[in-house]
């Protein structure tokens, strides 16, 4: 196969075996995200894809895959703003999407009378972009405003062109349905990566790109301003500025009555963050005070209360309170001096704390223990300086009766200000979402009323789930399930295609959670899923996800080779028919597998991946993970280089059929790593799809159509490459 637009030498002449990270890049012009002979490139590889996979096959699987994602019987989750339970909603007809609300009467119903706020489609024609929603803050009116009964009717829209991470934020108005007018004084934000939250109904802060100098290495604003409706941008007021090595700085106000308080936040780096209590905003007398917390610890205020949730361990005295626990203490007594304590939760080798949720009198934690979910409800003693409140006996605690075997179970606040209702939301790999609503604190806790339930997208009868645990190359113990028919996830009835996913990164843990796509196009076939719980993850807390940070990341391949193994040797597959796919950091995953252990796959998908870890922190974020990885431009490339797959490929080796995916309009993850890596192979000869969507962002799609296409191009790759 030729490299037609290759500037450089002759395939003959190319260095594919290794590249040289001291030497000139072959294919740097293939950076060049949007030159016309990158893009040619693109153009012909997507036509050799469309070729390749094209068919009745294919069209089969994207026709199923759309009906899942433009399926009228989807939950349309909520979000109680005042009276109303908002929505933002995508099916065939509206494709972009619709924002619309209803009342809970109403939504309680199977057909809920919906009143559409916002159409994204027809604003799309109008202004002729290809808007794509990224949410929207609605400014809570005061005591004194709602008691007068006045409409909540300030938001601030997000809206993206095409799905990149920047954005554009516009005022828009809940009672007229309009945007405001800039020229009306309405807040506007020009598109860059950023955003804009309310400080009150005249004033915002806002955070973005004010020209030369107030952005940083990783793209993202290190100023926060202050801007009073009606003035010029460049007159907003200065409120904080952050270093030219910070990641990222922010602003916000909490609206609680009682409890206004301004915060800055200032992230350092992943993983390291400040935060500030602003008082005086605006005025000569403006201070910051920095809430005096370890920097890699989050913190989380409630009222009267101040959490914090640690990822390394903190001393202090005498007390050493453990990576992966969360505290709590009176926030005022805090910023007076007192560091009175109390452990909510600590961890154990099997538990880790997957969330927490206030409500307006409780708290509810969510504990992993072994990847399966426990909900505990804690209820705090009446203040922080009350002679109950030291040591955990202040704190009465009672269990939230959700849940099941291998189900997920997530719980979100309705209205943290008001009310003590949580909204659960239940799914498994085999059970359809359920959307319940209850009542926590309650003297007898009964299960979630279910007010909505997903369909069944895919017969599941004979299917199973199973968890198992096998051992890596150090030792570790680590979990995985796998979905499949109840005879090929045990075994018995020889090996079958089988895909593995995985993470992998950012301390994010991978859930059970329900698929109609996995189930249509794979399960329903006969194929066996399986998901990888692997190091770096946050499936055990801190802890799981700091053993595979840089110079360790490769525990986090082995952990995933480990499994591999396991599916091969417990008899669900054999090497020829296991793929495995991974996006994003899962992208840095499936090009090690790639060139790491490519004799143990039959086909591997590397999604908006990183792979060139050379050049990885000087495109687009890629500065804000050298916490994650490590810093290439320093002594740690020497670590880098042995999970750089762009370093590591090697003409001479065999490798498995890889279909790469990306996004041109990925703004965070560049989608010159998937072209590069493409190009090298396909130099070498090697056996190489390649798909690029023009449209989408990181996600990779910016509407259903994009969607099911991708997921068709997947499927059908998988499946012809792991069923022969």
């Amino acid at each position: 196969m030729s490299v037609e637009h290759t500037q450089t030498a002759p395939r003959s002449a190319l260095p594919v075996t290794p590249l040289d990270p001291a030497g000139t890049d072959p294919f740097a012009w293939l950076e060049d995200v949007d030159g016309d002979t990158a893009l040619g490139w693109v153009r012909e590889r997507n036509a050799h894809s469309a070729e390749a996979l094209g068919g009745t096959d294919f069209a089969a699987t994207e026709l199923a895959v759309r009906e899942v994602l433009d399926s009228d019987d989807k939950i349309p989750h909520v979000s109680k703003v005042g009276s109303h339970y908002y929505n933002f909603w995508q099916d065939a007809e509206h494709q972009r999407g619709l924002w619309r609300r209803a009342t809970l009467e109403s939504y309680r119903t199977d057909d809920p009378e919906w009143e559409t706020v916002l159409d994204l489609d027809a604003l799309a024609a109008q202004e002729g972009e290809s808007w794509v929603w990224h949410g929207a803050s609605v400014l809570r009116p005061t005591p004194e405003q709602l008691a007068a009964g006045e409409p909540r009717r300030h938001a601030l829209v997000d809206l993206s062109p095409g799905g990149s991470d920047s954005d554009v934020t516009r005022e828009f108005d809940l009672v007229t349905k309009q945007f405001v007018p800039e020229s009306d004084g309405g807040f506007v934000r020009a598109q860059a990566k950023g955003g804009m939250s309310w400080v009150d109904s005249e004033t915002v802060y806002v955070y973005t790109d004010f020209g030369a100098g107030t952005m940083t290495p990783s793209g993202y604003p290190r100023q926060v301003k202050r801007w009073r409706r009606g003035t010029p941008l460049a007159e907003a007021a200065l409120v904080y500025e952050g270093t030219e090595q910070d990641m990222s700085i922010s602003a916000s106000r909490s609206h609680t009555p009682g409890f206004e308080r301004d915060l800055v936040h200032r992230a350092l780096r992943f993983y390291a963050n400040e935060t500030y209590l602003a008082t005086g905003v605006g005025t000569a007398d403006q201070t910051l005070t920095k809430i005096d917390v370890p920097d890699s610890a989050n913190v989380g205020l409630h009222r009267e209360w101040m959490l914090v949730r640690l990822r390394d361990d903190w001393v202090l005295g005498d007390t050493t309170y453990r990576a992966g626990s969360l505290l709590a203490t009176g926030f005022d007594d805090f910023m007076a001096g007192s560091r009175d304590l109390t452990v909510l939760f600590e961890p154990t080798p099997t538990t880790s704390l997957a969330g927490i949720t206030w409500t307006r009198n409780h708290l509810v934690l969510n504990v992993l223990d072994d990847v399966k979910n426990l909900l505990h409800v804690l209820t705090p003693p009446s203040s922080p300086s009350s002679p109950s409140a030291a040591g955990t006996a202040g704190w009465v605690r009672s269990e939230l009766p959700v849940g099941g075997e291998l189900l997920t179970v997530g719980v979100g606040a309705v209205d943290v200000i008001d009310s003590d209702d949580v909204w659960v939301v239940t799914t498994g790999y085999l059970t359809p979402s359920t959307l319940g609503l209850t009542t926590v604190g309650a003297p007898r806790p009964s299960a979630p009323e279910v007010l909505k339930s997903a369909p069944s997208y895919f017969e599941a009868a004979g299917l199973a789930v199973r968890q198992r645990f096998t051992e890596s190359d150090d030792g570790t113990r680590v979990p995985y399930f796998v979905v499949g028919r109840a005879d090929r996830v045990e075994g018995e009835a020889g090996p079958a295609p089988t895909l593995l996913w995985g993470y992998g990164g950012f301390e994010h843990a991978i859930l059970p959670g329900y698929s109609g796509t996995v189930g249509r196009a794979w399960l329903e076939r006969g194929g066996v899923y399986a998901v990888a719980n692997i190091r770096g993850g946050g499936e055990y807390g801190p802890a799981w996800h700091q053993a595979a940070l840089k110079q360790h990341r490769h525990r986090a391949y082995e952990d995933f080779a480990a499994v591999a193994r396991d599916l091969v040797a417990s008899g669900v597959t054999v090497p020829a028919q296991l793929g495995m796919e991974g996006r994003s950091n899962g992208g840095l995953l499936a090009g090690n597998m790639l060139t790491r252990y490519p004799e143990l796959f039959g086909a591997i998908i590397v999604g908006v991946p990183l792979l060139d870890m050379k050049r990885y922190s000087h495109l687009l974020a890629g500065a804000s993970w050298m916490a994650e990885y490590g810093d290439p431009d320093s002594d740690e490339w020497e670590f880098l280089q042995t999970f750089s797959p762009y370093h590591l490929f090697d003409a001479a080796r065999d490798y498995p059929p890889v279909l790469f995916t990306t996004s041109t309009k990925d703004d965070r993850v560049h989608p010159g790593h998937a072209r590069k890596m493409a190009a090298l192979m396909l130099a070498a000869d090697k056996d190489v799809t390649y798909y690029e969507n023009i449209e989408g962002g990181h996600g990779g799609a910016a509407n259903n159509a994009q969607a099911a296409y991708m997921a068709a191009t997947h499927w059908t790759f998988l499946w012809n490459r792991l069923s022969s």
